[in-house]
């Protein structure tokens, strides 16, 4: 790599942590539909995010996906109650982090490590706590500081001041390509984590480096 880069940000959903292992509890709670729920909640999720940013109607990122949840059942025309949405509530909590993501972060050295993310601390601190990483991670930097979604250039300004360094020290991980835009356009260097093999996205902000998981980052150490 050409310049060193002082700190490694991660995105959380879909990079550090599968956010369709949501799945299991949805199978049992609504046999056959378990995979129809995830993909129908998350996509909501984060089109409900991005409304509310552009509609001025901020919210913290646990409200996000509750509403987005119960969006989903009455999308798949399931029996909605409270007790199954505080069930599946609860595993979002307690979602699966991908395989390689510990002995990863085990291996990058002195850089600052943090996360940034739209989840608010009320999802993001029991999920990282109960994961065993919490101790892998100097910042857990949420947008709901500054109530201002990412991607929106406040929100990456946010995490800029927090760490304390210059956007060109920053490399920033996600697996969602509109996050990387966002980053890319702020100024981080990006790394797209390209879980599911996706083409880029045709905004002209390509990312500096793509990866199918993240032990790819292992080249930045």
């Amino acid at each position: 790599m050409t310049q060193p880069i002082k700190a490694l940000v991660f995105d959380v959903y879909g990079t550090l942590f599968d956010v369709h292992s949501v799945k299991v509890k949805a199978e049992e709670l609504y046999p056959e539909h378990g995979e129809a729920i995830s993909q129908a909640w998350r996509q909501k999720q984060l089109e409900y995010s991005f409304l509310r940013q552009l509609n001025g109607q901020y919210v913290p990122f646990s409200q996000v996906t509750r509403d987005a949840l119960r969006y989903a059942l009455l999308q798949l025309k399931l029996h909605v109650t409270e007790e199954n949405i505080a069930d599946l509530m609860e595993v979002y909590l307690k979602l699966d982090h991908y395989p390689e993501v510990d002995d990863v972060l085990q291996q990058m050295g002195d850089k600052q490590i943090a996360v940034f993310s739209n989840g608010s601390h009320d999802m993001l601190d029991p999920l990282i706590e109960q994961s065993g990483l919490a101790g892998r991670f100097d910042q857990i930097i949420s947008v709901d500081d500054i109530k201002q979604y990412k991607p929106t250039p406040a929100s990456y300004m946010h995490a800029l001041n927090t760490l304390g360094l210059k956007r060109e020290d920053v490399l920033f991980m996600s697996s969602n390509g509109w996050d990387i835009t966002g980053a890319k356009s702020f100024g981080f260097r990006t790394a797209w984590i390209n879980r599911s093999g996706l083409p880029v996205e045709e905004l002209n902000l390509d990312p500096d480096s793509i990866y199918d998981d993240l032990t790819g980052l292992l080249e930045w150490k």
